[in-house]
């Protein structure tokens, strides 16, 4: 057995059966392991930054970590900003990146590359195997590395000699840790600040957005009279009927600073406290009021679930019912607004759908109109890198098992990052509706223009367009395989949404804004 095989055969005992790929000649040992042992799902993505997109969305829906292929210290960097935005998801992923074998290393090929040193801002573990006879327990490791709550990047990277030599040793799955418990004195402190002070934040994030820990958390609102937010950006919430009609701390930093200001105590929940995403002139980095304590009860890696459930019993808080948000709304009409769209999508949308959201500024408010929505998952832009809602989407409907439609929301500018993906959805045939968000420019910057004080002029202008030529989505679309058609209405949008939904593979809808 080589040192492929025996990663493989590891991987597969560790549980994981999927792997999203961009191989490359250090990588054809892999490759041919992959081909000779039955058991992994391969998926091919065209670019790296769409295979590492794929490998996050596939964890926050399955839960479990897929592994990823890529070429060499480039292919790594390529994939880069979405495994950043994987980090901030707390996605666990196992990245296998092939390398030079260990004797060419030191000729300096054109590939040759620090990749152990690109992998380690986004990454927990990383570790390179020399030997055949290291890559299965190695292989372990990472795994074990990746599922450790509530989820990290792993990176093993594969010298082509390792991968090729004789030797390898298959090695069992290892033990995965549990998810540390939240210290009793903590859960203590939260509640005597729930019964005594006043103008409280129960702040949610992480697994704390999850269906049931959501029902605890309301439960000790409606005991206590605190409030409840979600970050600002999160990996995943479950959202619409019979879940809390949660909404998130604002984007903008005013809006912001105005929401939290009547708060005087927040406590965290797998959450951090909120700062702006960015910094402006004469604005606080911190969006919550100066004298307002901040306490945790978990940090993101302990059980938030088990934590709110003990605050409960701790505060003696009774069942609670979730208020209903009422029916659901009709579909929107006339030209394309947020709120129109939102209620289209709202209206339209099947029984356990799963949104992915890039929609940026044009998708600030959909939620208030999307809480009556059926029961669905919503997923999150959580690292600012643009370019992930497409390869997140595609990644869920894989962790989905192809069964539930995903939902697309994506701008038109983020979306040429990583507009591969929809060939990927093509080949797989993906239950996924695409909605470009097309309105011919970096909207979201035009509005940074005034938050950070500048005057944009026709240069800058002309850099923040994405006119001439007008990008044809339609085509582009068709061009990977994947059937589109173009909405100028909400009506249209609606009537092809309702027909993309029969579909069994992809649709894109540019809709035109």
């Amino acid at each position: 057995m080589n040192g492929a095989q025996s990663l493989v055969h590891t991987l597969l005992k560790s549980g994981v059966d999927t792997c999203f790929s961009n191989p490359g000649t250090s990588e054809m040992h892999f490759v041919a392991a992959l081909d000779q042992i039955p058991g992994m799902r391969c998926v091919l993505g065209l670019q790296e930054n769409v295979v590492t997109g794929m490998a996050d969305g596939y964890y926050r829906i399955a839960g479990k970590p897929a592994c990823t292929l890529l070429h060499c210290g480039p292919g790594l960097a390529n994939g880069l900003a979405n495994l950043h935005n994987a980090r901030r998801a707390r996605s666990g992923i196992v990245n296998i990146v092939g390398d030079q074998a260990t004797y060419h290393r030191p000729f300096d090929a054109p590939l040759t590359a620090d990749t152990e040193g690109w992998a380690r801002p986004v990454s927990a573990w990383v570790r390179t195997s020399t030997a055949s006879a290291e890559v299965g327990r190695d292989a372990a490791v990472a795994v074990q590395e990746a599922r450790t709550a509530p989820g990290q990047i792993a990176t093993l990277i594969l010298p082509s000699d390792a991968s090729w030599d004789d030797g390898g040793v298959v090695a069992e799955a290892l033990a995965v840790p549990v998810a540390q418990a939240a210290d009793p004195s903590v859960v203590r402190n939260a509640a005597r600040v729930l019964r005594e002070k006043k103008n409280v934040l129960i702040l949610l994030g992480g697994a704390a957005l999850r269906e049931n820990a959501q029902a605890l958390a309301w439960r000790i609102a409606a005991a206590t009279g605190a409030k409840l937010l979600a970050e600002g950006s999160n990996a995943r919430v479950q959202r619409g009927q019979g879940r809390l009609q949660l909404e998130r701390v604002p984007y903008v930093a005013d809006v912001a600073i105005k929401a939290l200001s009547e708060f005087e105590h927040i406590i965290l929940v797998n959450s951090k406290a909120p700062v702006g995403f960015f910094a402006y002139p004469n604005k606080p980095s911190c969006h919550y009021p100066a004298d307002a304590q901040v306490h945790v009860l978990t940090r993101y890696e302990q059980d938030a679930e088990a934590a709110l459930a003990a605050l409960v019993d701790e505060l003696g808080a009774p069942q609670a019912a979730i208020p209903n948000p009422g029916p659901r709304p009709q579909p929107g009409r006339g030209a394309p607004t947020p709120e129109g769209l939102a209620a289209t999508i709202a209206a339209l949308m099947p029984e356990n759908a799963i949104v992915s959201d890039e929609s940026v500024s044009f998708g600030r408010g959909f939620y208030a109109l999307t809480h009556s929505a059926p029961a669905h998952d919503w997923l999150h832009l959580t690292g600012g890198a643009i370019g992930d809602g497409m390869p997140v989407a595609t990644g869920a409907a894989i962790g989905a098992g192809g069964q539930r439609r995903v939902i697309s929301l994506q701008a038109d500018g983020s979306a040429m990052y990583s507009v591969q993906s929809l060939w990927t959805q093509a080949r797989e045939k993906l239950p996924v509706t695409t909605i470009i968000l097309s309105n011919r420019k970096y909207q979201i910057l035009i509005g940074e223009y005034s938050g950070v004080g500048a005057n944009p002029g026709p240069t800058a202008m002309n850099m923040l367009d994405l006119g001439n030529p007008d990008l044809d989505w339609v085509k582009i679309a068709n061009g990977m395989g994947v059937e589109a058609a173009q909405a100028t209405t909400l009506e249209a949008c609606g009537d092809l949404l309702s027909q993309s939904m029969s579909r069994n593979g992809p649709f894109l809808i540019e809709l035109v804004i």
